[in-house]
This record gives structure tokens, sequence and C-alpha cells, in this order.
């Protein structure tokens, strides 16, 4: 894919900061359907090129926030000659450099939280709850919500299961399913429906 081809997914701007990153490699960018379970990858193929993976259907700054982080990966590994752990000191310090030197593509509003992620780059973007509740843009029309901001005995539906919130176990929450009576740990940052009175009934 071209670089060209590849601005139509990213914030303006973004042009001089992609050549200089990608001029001393060869990388096929695939521009893959939402997943649920990952944001983007990276991987060496077997012939030495690089392959990186984004999401198409993610917000302009935050697909260029997930691309800069798949290059850190690739930049990390072979300047350091994979010699390091995947999210380890060296891929920190190169993401951290990457966010910086481009903090000013981001709009005013999210380079603080950039500015204050860029200090310890966390491996899952789940684990950022600035940077999840800044992209999660809330619908007031809708009943979604994140799991940590519910009560105690709050029912809510997640994956088109029923739940009520039991308790919170240290950074997890114990939930119990209505049908089966099994109960499940999630995380706080779980994006759930929560149930409205009528609905419980």
């Amino acid at each position: 894919m071209s670089i060209s081809t590849l601005e139509q997914y990213l914030p303006e701007n973004t042009f001089p900061f992609l050549k200089k990153w990608f001029s001393d490699y060869y990388i096929h960018i695939k521009i893959t359907k939402n997943r649920n379970s990952k944001l983007g990858d990276y991987r060496k193929l077997p012939d030495k090129s690089h392959q990186i993976t984004v999401n198409s259907t993610l917000d302009r700054q935050l697909f260029f926030f997930v691309l800069t982080h798949e290059l850190a990966h690739l930049i990390a590994f072979e300047k350091f000659k994979n010699r390091i752990s995947a999210h380890g000191k060296e891929w920190k310090d190169t993401f951290r450099e990457m966010l910086l030197d481009s903090i000013d593509i981001y709009t005013p509003d999210l380079r603080p939280i950039i500015i204050n992620f860029s200090k310890n780059p966390k491996a899952n973007f789940m684990a950022s709850p600035e940077l999840v509740r800044y992209f999660h843009i809330e619908n007031p029309e809708d009943n979604f919500v994140f799991i940590e901001d519910l009560l105690i005995n709050d029912r809510f539906r997640y994956k088109e299961e029923e739940y009520r919130l039991l308790e919170k176990k240290k950074k997890l929450y114990l939930c119990i399913n209505s049908k089966n009576s099994k109960k499940y740990l999630f995380r706080p940052l779980a994006k759930v429906e929560k149930l409205t009175i009528d609905e419980q009934k």
C-alpha cells in the first residue's frame, strides 16, 4: 500500500513522519476489518520484509497512534536485532520518542493524554483508561457504560448475555450470569449495556 493511500485513514500532516519512519524498511500495510481482539499488529515475514495491520474502523488519530505503536515494534526489533522483549524497555523508549516527535499531529485536547501515556507506554491499549475514554465517545441515546461505572447489583448485558454485578475484587469486577448462574471476572473498562428497571423485570 502506498503512503498516499494510507493517508486517507490518517490525520493531516502525517506524511513527513511516515516518510521518515518507513524509509529504511520494506513494509506491507494491511487495512483490516474491525477486530475486537486487537487494534493492530506487527510481524516480520519469512522474506525479511515487515507486515503491519491496522483496523480500518478506527478514528483517524487512533489509527495513527496504533500505526506508531506497531512501527515502534519494527524499528526497535531492527535496531536491537530481536534481542529484546516485545514490549520491553527498548520498545517503550522507541514508542515514546515517536509519540513525542509527532505530538503536533494530535488535537490540543488529546496531546496532554498522549504526553502522559508516553511516560510509561502500555502494551495494551485497554490498559490506558484516559485513551480508552477519549476514543469511546458516548452516545446519549444508548445505555453503554464501563463496568467500573456500575453499582453493586446493577444488571447489564454483554455479548447477548445478561449479568449482575456482585463485587469488586482487586482490579476486576465479579459478576454472575443471570441465565446459568456462573460467575465471571470483568475488566474495569469492559463496555457493557446497562439494563434499565423495565428491562430487568
